[in-house]
């Protein structure tokens, strides 16, 4: 039942607050788009908490350094956004262009200046990445960013990708790592949720001028290892590295070949 009347919150809350969100998106500039969907997250966070049983707790947030940086996240759950814009006043975030295909979302994303990507990857991706990114930095804004581009399961994890490192040069701004075990609660898109207390933890701030192996080699251990921590925390158990596993367009182009292979 609990995941039955977040289901039913979820969905309308998602439909009342968006369009709100393109009425609003006809005044000028983003401050009441930007009201709204703050509220609006406000809003899914405390139904995860009344309706789903599923409560937030953050840590690390004394470690935020001072103006500018990237949030670098995993990805776990579709409560990750929620969970993590709930905490900054103007937070930008990069998302996969998979958003703009449902009705009216498009035109509240642009209005709210995210930073749309395709999800593919390849020269497009990181020049439309690039573009926005700047723009958002231009404004003084923090950004989020899901370098490993898609939803994880918990225990798994996929390729970082460079993306997040062409901001941290470009940029010159630190890049704050953040560790989540929310996946257990609500794993990925999953209907069914799991009461509990899940933790994001921010962590200790990567200084700007790495080389890029080094970079994300910093990263992707500093993220992975947090929190397979956080996962064996919740759940009582050793903690156990995560497993690589293909993205799906690495899982596309490995078939693409294959078949190319079979038919030569």
């Amino acid at each position: 039942m609990r995941s039955l009347a977040f289901a039913v919150a979820y969905w309308f809350l998602s439909i009342a607050y968006t369009l709100m969100a393109v009425v609003a998106a006809l005044a000028p500039g983003r401050k009441a788009t930007g009201w709204i969907i703050r509220r609006y997250v406000r809003r899914m966070v405390q139904a995860m908490r009344l309706l789903a049983g599923i409560r937030i707790q953050y840590r690390g947030e004394d470690r935020l350094p001072a103006g500018g940086f990237i949030i670098a996240a995993k990805h776990q759950s579709w409560g990750d956004g929620f969970s993590v814009y709930d905490r900054f006043q103007d937070l930008a975030f990069v998302t996969g262009d998979h958003l703009e295909k449902f009705p009216l979302l498009g035109t509240v994303l642009t209005k709210l200046g995210a930073i749309v990507v395709n999800n593919c990857g390849g020269h497009k991706a990181r020049a439309a990445l690039k573009t926005r990114a700047a723009q958002a930095h231009a404004e003084g804004r923090r950004i989020l960013i899901y370098p490993e581009g898609n939803l994880a399961k918990v225990g798994e994890k996929f390729r970082y990708r460079s993306g997040v490192w062409h901001m941290y040069r470009d940029f010159d701004m630190p890049v704050v790592p953040l560790a989540t075990n929310l996946g257990l609660f609500w794993p990925g898109e999953e209907f069914t949720k799991h009461p509990g207390t899940a933790t994001l933890e921010f962590l200790d701030p990567i200084p700007t001028g790495l080389p890029k192996d080094e970079f994300l080699a910093r990263l992707e251990a500093a993220v992975e290892g947090r929190t397979a921590e956080l996962v064996s925390e919740a759940m009582g158990r050793p903690v156990t590295p995560a497993v690589r596993v293909l993205a799906p367009d690495e899982l596309a182009r490995a078939a693409k070949t294959a078949s190319a292979a079979a038919s030569a």
